[in-house]
């Protein structure tokens, strides 16, 4: 899945949630934050803290990698490309990896 907004972050993160069968609470309880700021990221909250962030893709096994090279074929399917959500690196690709697939 390319990531180009963040609502397709927001998509990701729900996805992701619903396959653990999570609940909205149930992954706020994990990150420590809110209900309510679950709700606004998966409806693609424009503003966010990093560390909330990476907390939330952490909780639901998702990591965030940077580098120069291409996801090998297993990883294309969790690939995310976050280069529109932060300031983009001419030649950074960043790479969000679920271990489950």
């Amino acid at each position: 899945m390319n990531i180009n907004s963040t609502r397709d972050l927001g998509a990701l993160i729900r996805s992701h949630r619903k396959k653990r069968n999570w609940t909205q609470k149930d992954l706020a309880e994990q990150v420590g934050v809110r209900t309510l700021w679950i709700s606004q990221f998966e409806r693609g909250k424009t503003t966010a803290q990093i560390g909330l962030v990476i907390r939330t893709l952490k909780a639901l096994g998702l990591t965030v990698s940077a580098g120069n090279s291409r996801p090998t074929a297993a990883l294309k399917k969790a690939t995310v490309d976050l280069d529109s959500l932060v300031q983009p690196q001419p030649d950074a690709i960043l790479f969000a990896r679920d271990p489950l697939l």
